[in-house]
């Protein structure tokens, strides 16, 4: 299983660290990460990955319901929608 996780928010101290330590708490590895603060705003791309199968709909819940504590939106979306919408 691979996804994408994007966050964002208003920047502060601890963004990174709480969603890697959230991430690997799910089971999931990061296998490349973006981030950057544009103005007063933090944004980070991550792509993740399992040799298991996840639920979807599990870890969406559980990752929006995290970025509400870190004041954060955060979004979870299975790679192969990208793979899909590059081979049509």
């Amino acid at each position: 299983m691979k996804a994408i996780i994007t966050v964002v928010g208003k920047d502060q101290k601890g963004i990174v660290a709480g969603v890697a330590t959230k991430v690997a708490e799910l089971g999931l590895n990061i296998d490349d990460i973006s981030q950057t603060v544009l103005d007063e705003y933090f944004t980070m791309m991550a792509v993740v990955s399992s040799d298991e199968k996840k639920d979807f709909t599990q870890l969406r819940s559980e990752l929006e319901e995290f970025g509400q504590s870190l004041h954060v939106k955060i979004n979870i979306q299975s790679a192969a929608i990208f793979d899909a919408m590059h081979n049509l």
